[in-house]
């Protein structure tokens, strides 16, 4: 199996606006709108692009501070979860950057205002920036969290926000529910693959339709007989009763055919192929359509394996489904443990 890497960029942006993630308040805006911050893919820049404001960024530029104090804008995150770290990305900023950062984080119940929040710690401390540079910073709080607070001093512009980690979803949004067992929302990861030469499997679990080919899993052309796969780990131990495979926007690069098997890692080992068994048997796939498939509830699985034939790409994997009680519990429980 080829396992995904352990560096904390690998793990999904819980802040990016494609995932539901707000700024909701800023001290100032001033120069660039602070909706910037949370933009998916890199800034960019054209030169000589002057507005009544000067210099047009895509980031979140404040004024020129000339009273004590620094700026700073809320974010709500788009999947509340146990933060492993975060980027502060001053791209493109080099003589108007922020020349230090501080970054807080909050739980919070229900949909609280930016004036509501409390309880900040500091996961981030005071550190240096550079212009035109992403600063990377390792978090080692254990908690789950819903909200940041990037803290600039004085004052400045920051093109991005990254902000990863670990999904950690609500229990009580998906105990006694059908849910997509592999979404990225509800808990699921991407944990294998064989090959993510052109776009990465982590795609496949996001939510929401993918607009086009970058936004869904492709492969290399493969030229030595064998085929492509890819591993999920799910929310939850489940039993799926309704697969979809999508082939959205792959309209000459579509896989031939795929197939669905499961696993528990709860009683075999993953690397032993005798614990896999089919959920959906290999089957034939149609470019740029949604397959849905009913498949018979079986077994519970802690994991799915994903494989096409003989290579290509998918658009979404979703496998509609509820956890076991067994599930449900260990859920709540990891829930609980990281408050």
């Amino acid at each position: 199996m080829t396992a995904r890497s352990e560096i904390f960029t690998d793990l999904p942006d819980l802040a990016v606006r494609t995932l539901g993630g707000t700024v909701m308040a800023a001290s100032d805006e001033s120069f660039a709108p602070k909706e910037n911050l949370l933009n998916p893919g890199p800034a960019g820049f054209r030169e000589q692009t002057f507005g009544a404001k000067g210099q047009e960024y895509d980031g979140w530029e404040t004024r020129r501070r000339r009273s004590p104090g620094h700026d700073w804008a809320v974010v709500r995150l788009g999947l509340p979860g146990v933060i492993r770290g975060v980027v502060v990305d001053t791209a493109w900023f080099k003589g108007n950057h922020p020349h230090e950062a501080m970054v807080e984080a909050c739980a919070a119940e229900g949909y609280p205002s930016a004036e509501e929040l409390s309880g900040w710690t500091e996961i981030v401390p005071r550190s240096p920036l550079t212009g035109d540079a992403a600063r990377e910073f390792a978090v080692a709080d254990e908690r789950r969290f819903t909200h940041v607070r990037l803290n600039i001093f004085p004052d400045g512009g920051v093109a991005r926000l990254r902000v990863h980690g670990e999904v950690v979803p609500d229990p009580r949004l998906l105990t006694g529910l059908t849910v997509d067992l592999a979404a990225l929302a509800n808990g699921a990861a991407v944990v294998g693959c064989s090959d993510m030469f052109y776009s990465s499997p982590a795609n496949l679990i996001m939510p929401g339709l993918a607009r086009h080919q970058a936004e869904g899993w492709e492969t290399a052309r493969r030229r030595d007989g064998g085929n492509d796969w890819v591993i999920l780990r799910l929310a939850g131990p489940g039993v799926v009763e309704l697969a979809e495979l999508d082939t959205a926007n792959l309209r000459f690069n579509a896989p031939a055919e795929a197939r669905i098997r499961g696993a528990d890692a709860r009683t075999a080992s993953l690397e032993d192929e005798a614990a896999w068994f089919d959920v959906l048997p290999r089957t034939r796939l149609q470019p740029d359509t949604a397959h849905r498939f009913r498949v018979e509830a079986g077994r519970p699985i802690t994991h799915a394996r994903v494989d096409i034939y003989p290579d290509g790409g998918l658009a979404r994997v979703r496998l509609h489904g509820s956890l076991t009680a067994d599930g449900e519990r260990d859920l709540l429980g990891r829930w609980r443990a990281r408050r």
